[in-house]
């Protein structure tokens, strides 16, 4: 576990540090531009299963959000610039500024994803951890009708 806990602090320090859709960046993502940074096979696995950490870079332009999604896996999200609201499953949204962080459990609905400020923009790095074979890092939820 302490090896786990020192690649994530390695790829932290050398990703430049974001909350993950896809590889391709062809999700739909709605004000939300995300960029992946790295991905790296890991040796531990996740559940039983081999894993990957992907590492993404998310900027926000101000007063916008992202859609609603899911994880396949854990999260720990850096706040690299600006201020960010987050709401998870029926929690109370939270507010996250530059410097701070947070952890997000794997399978919860990530339905508040926004950038409160109406002249900053919010650039945060994320580091997904999820099964090898998901085909996507971050699947978007349903839109009700």
């Amino acid at each position: 576990m302490k090896r786990l806990f020192a690649t994530l602090a390695i790829l932290l320090a050398a990703g430049g540090f974001a909350v993950a859709h896809n590889a391709d960046d062809k999700a739909p993502h709605d004000g939300e531009s995300v960029k992946l940074i790295a991905q790296h096979l890991m040796s531990e696995k996740l559940d039983g299963e081999e894993a990957t950490a992907s590492v993404v870079e998310v900027t926000i332009a101000p007063g916008k959000e992202g859609l609603a999604h899911r994880h396949p896996g854990p999260g720990i999200v850096y706040v690299i610039e600006g201020t960010y609201e987050l709401g998870i499953d029926d929690k109370p949204t939270e507010i996250f500024k530059a410097g701070e962080s947070f952890y997000e459990p794997g399978g919860c609905l990530h339905r508040v994803s926004r950038n409160p400020s109406k002249t900053e923009q919010t650039k945060l790095v994320a580091i997904v951890l999820h099964p090898r074979d998901a085909k996507e890092v971050a699947i978007p939820e349903p839109q009700s009708k």
